[in-house]
This record gives C-alpha cells, structure tokens and sequence, in this order.
C-alpha cells in the first residue's frame, strides 16, 4: 500500500526546528564523502546484516535476528520532503564544523524529486526470524548524479538494529516460557502475558521507549511503556497493541502504614477497588515477605468472593527462593489442583516477578517452579531497562548482533563492480560483494549475490524475500501490528 507524503513549503531558517531537519540524520564526516567517492560513480547499493554474536560475552545470544521497526523510521523520517529552509539551515551547520557541505546536491534533490530522498530500501518482512550473516536490508540510489545519498542514509537507517535487537531477545524469553509452559501447563493461553514490559523508566529517551515497546509487542501482549500502545497505533495501525493490570507500587501500600495491620488494610483495599478485574498485582515486600503472604491467606475469603486473580508480587531479594515461598505458602491457604501433566496450578492467585529478570534468572525460576512441581503458568515476569536497553546481565546495543551497513556494489564509469573490505586484522568483519538479495528456500533464507549479467544494476531475484518499503518518493510498507505479533 502507498502511504502519502507531506509536502511543506517552510524556506526560513527561523521556522525550521532544527531537531527535525531530515538533513542533519547523518555522522558528520558524511558530509565530506561526495568529494571522496571515484570520479564517474553513478550507483550505490549497500545493504545491512547482523554479523554475528558474541557468545563468550553472552551465551544467550541468538544466532537469528527477529526483523523490526523499519516501517517507523520509513513513515517517521522519509514520508516528509526537505524544504530550502532546512538546506539553508543545514549549510550553516555542516559548515560551522568546519566540513564542505553539498549544497547543489540537495538543491537537486529538492528541486528533481519534490524533496524526498532519492534512495530504494528493500528489507526482510517485519517479524520475520533471519539467521545472522544474511541480508536484511538493502539500499540503492535511483538518481545517477547523486549516488552518495545512500551513505548519507546509513546513519538514520542502521537504527533499525535497537528495535530488532530488543525484539529478539524479547523472543528469545518467548521461546524459552514456551519450552517450560509446554512442559507443565495444560495449553499456551497464558504465554502473550508472561512477559511484561517494566521498561519505560530505564531508557534513555520517550522514542526508544516507544520503539523498543513495540519490539517487545510483537512477541508479547503486556506492557507498562503506554509509549509503546502509542507509537503501535500511530505507525503500525495497532488499536490496543498491548495490556496492562492495575498494580500497586511501594508509595500505595507504605503510605497506609508501618506494620502487618496496616499493611492489611492496604491489601484490602486492592481487594475490594480491583477484586473483580481479571488480574490485578499488589507488592508484597514492603515490611516482611512471608509475613505478607500469610496475610494475603487471612484474606482468603475476601478474595474468593471476587472473580478476579491476585497477583503476588515480591519486589527484593532472591528472586528464585521468592518463587517457591510464594508457591508453598500460598498453596498451604488457597490450595491448588494437578492439572493433566501432574503440576499444580493454585487457586486464585499467581506471582509476578518483576525485580532482577533476565534471560538466565528467568530461566532458573521456570526450572526451579517446575522441579517444584508447579505449573509455570503460575508465574509472569516483568522485565525493566534490562529488556529495553540492557543490563548486566541483557546486552541490548548495536554489537549484541554485530549489525553493520556497508557498501557492497556501486557503478563506476559505467560498469558495476563489486565493493568490498577484507581486513587481516579481523576476518569477522569481511564485507559481502555484489549486488545482493535474500531468498527463502526448502532450506530456509541465504543471501545471494545478483550477477551483472543477469540483474544488470536494478533486478532483483525472482524468488526474493526482501520487500520494497521506500523507493524515491513513495512510502511502499504499511504493515499492520496484528499481522507481525506472534500468536502464543
């Protein structure tokens, strides 16, 4: 589907902001490139991949990358044209830091493509689960007298490594709840909520909060990041893209009171305002943890009056003894039944842990629930800053997948050669050559290389994977949110 694309007539440097100034989303040593490329270079083709991973860093790495979050930065930054107003403005600012600035090279641009940048993107279909050192993305020029945009545009394009690297490890959680929900539950109903998105607070900005909240939501339907529900609805068509409970917090509960007493009112007053909603979550590690669990037994019948399910969640300490207490406790006062796989599953509550989670501490609790004899469906987790921008323990940066954008093919004095760097020093970063594309087979994706005599400096492989999402002028991708969200 063709999006529109806003066209805006602001020539005054006055009116620009320069925070928006589609010019400036480049390195500065950029700038200086048109002046470097080989005299006759028409063409540009370069193309993005993950290199690879570090598992000495983190063993838990995966070796494939879940694709997202082009679509955003296509419909954010290329869907509105560049004005007079923002050449003139750049000029000032490329100059002032002392590098030459390709003032008629813009002008073109502005004045032959009504300001829209002159480039092809082709990338794999959001979602999809690609295996490293393959093609995602690829990025041409389609204007011979301006073959240097395309390395202009890696700067604003290689961001597409945050969403996918966050949506990744988000699936790779996914896959490893699955494994143990399958071991101990009845069915997979509770998966798309097992994981919840704590993170709002821990990154570094509102548009990582927001783009790396979808991330988590194409394999997740719970969420605290309202960033994310927003930026779902705004460029991906989502409604509600992802859930939350109500949820108390430290300051709701200490705020009635030191002491078992008034700790108890304040759990009854969770009770009676949201008793009756599906879920609802109350902290329970203000004073004493398994003083407060036995609490929440005095209010039993409390709690059955209501339809809903109480969710205890510890806040502090070993996250894996917190668990089983909770487990063994609250099965003394609420029981539990065997579900068919011989685990048990208690009576109207649950535990959400939500303090110090990530991929290995997840997976310690799941094994310990399970050698315990509990369901995990028992259980969610709620995953902060280590799930939106990394931890100690959860590597979430541009290297975790090694992601590089590089010049593979270009057009010189006529013909198209290949493009390419072979360091001694490092052979993991030896860059591919040619024109390439991605293909789906009976034996998954590879990239191939498209000979010139076949594909000439535009065709594409038959059987590609690689979808176009921009080409010069056109906003092409118009995925909707539903559609890349994995089922459980």
């Amino acid at each position: 589907m063709t999006a529109a694309c806003t066209l805006t007539t602001k020539n005054n440097i006055d009116d620009i902001d320069i925070t928006e100034n589609l010019i400036l989303k480049s390195d500065s040593y950029k700038y200086s490139h048109w002046l470097q490329y080989p005299t006759g270079l028409t063409y540009m083709f370069d193309y993005l991949e993950s290199r690879g991973t570090n598992h000495n860093i983190d063993k838990h790495v995966m070796d494939e990358t879940r694709f997202f979050g082009l679509q955003y930065y296509v419909k954010k930054y290329l869907s509105r044209p560049i004005t007079m107003g923002m050449i003139n403005q750049a000029e000032e600012i490329i100059a002032g830091q002392g590098l030459p600035f390709n003032r008629e090279g813009w002008e073109l641009i502005l004045n032959e493509h009504n300001g829209f940048i002159p480039i092809r993107i082709r990338a794999a279909k959001e979602g999809a689960l690609i295996p490293a050192h393959n093609v995602l993305m690829t990025i041409e020029s389609t204007d011979d007298r301006i073959p240097w945009i395309v390395g202009w545009a890696e700067t604003l394009l290689m961001k597409v490594w945050y969403p996918t690297t966050v949506a990744t490890l988000s699936y790779s959680i996914h896959e490893l709840i699955k494994k143990y929900l399958d071991l101990t539950a009845d069915d997979r109903g509770k998966l798309p909520f097992m994981l919840q998105d704590f993170g709002y607070r821990g990154v570094s900005s509102d548009e990582s909060a927001g783009i790396g909240g979808m991330a988590h939501l194409i394999n997740f339907k719970g969420t605290d990041t309202v960033a994310a529900v927003a930026y779902a609805r705004k460029y991906y068509h989502a409604d509600i893209a992802g859930v939350s409970i109500p949820a108390s917090e430290h300051s709701t509960i200490t705020s009635w009171g030191a002491g078992r007493e008034n700790e108890q009112e304040a759990f009854e007053n969770m009770i009676n305002r949201f008793g009756d909603y599906a879920n609802y979550a109350c902290v329970s590690d203000s004073w004493d943890y398994d003083r407060a669990l036995r609490t929440w037994i005095s209010l039993k019948p409390l709690i059955e009056r209501h339809d809903g399910i109480l969710v205890v969640r510890p806040d502090s300490g070993d996250n894996v003894r917190n668990a089983l207490v909770a487990f063994r406790i609250l099965d003394e006062g609420f029981g539990s039944t065997v579900n068919s796989k011989g685990y048990k599953v208690l009576n109207h509550v649950a535990v959400i842990q939500g303090d110090g989670c990530d991929y290995d501490s997840i997976e310690r609790i799941l094994q310990a629930t399970m050698d315990a004899g509990y369901s995990v469906q028992n259980l969610a987790f709620g995953m902060g800053g280590a799930l939106l921008q990394g931890g100690d323990h959860s590597s979430v940066n541009r290297d975790t997948h090694k992601f590089a954008i590089k010049c593979s093919a270009a057009v010189i004095n006529g013909t198209l050669v290949d493009i390419y760097k072979d360091p001694k020093t490092d052979p993991g970063k030896r860059s591919k050559r040619g024109r390439l594309d991605l293909i789906h087979d009976g034996n998954g994706y590879r990239t191939v290389k498209l000979d010139a005599a076949t594909y000439g400096e535009h065709g594409y492989a038959r059987d590609s994977a690689l979808e176009t999402y921009y080409d010069d002028s056109r906003v092409l991708c118009d995925y909707d949110f539903k559609d890349i969200q994995l089922s459980a």
